[in-house]
């Protein structure tokens, strides 16, 4: 196991309520347990949050160096009116 440091921390009254129940009720065996798990999930869901904005940073860049020519908002409006009209036209044609 790792070196221990001991440090003081200040929690709200709900916190330290939370702290004391999971001890209580047999979930941890000490305050030191709660906090430490506390802070694994931290440091899990940081990591998580760093793959996602990894994620979505290669995604624009990625979009950004795209050498497709680009697509007017008239283009793709014009292009889903199209679609609307045919999609109307078959449900119309199947209800007759």
């Amino acid at each position: 196991m790792e070196s221990a440091e001991k440090l003081s921390v200040t929690v709200t009254p709900a916190m330290a309520r939370m702290i004391r129940e999971k001890v209580e009720d047999g979930s941890f065996g000490s305050a030191s347990e709660v906090i430490r798990a506390a802070l694994r999930a931290f440091q899990r869901e940081e990591e998580e949050h760093a793959e996602r904005m990894a994620s979505i940073r290669a995604r624009v860049k990625a979009s950004l160096e795209d050498k497709r020519p680009n697509v007017s908002r008239e283009e793709v409006r014009s292009h889903l009116q199209g679609l609307f009209a045919e999609y109307s036209s078959s449900e119309d044609d199947s209800a007759a």
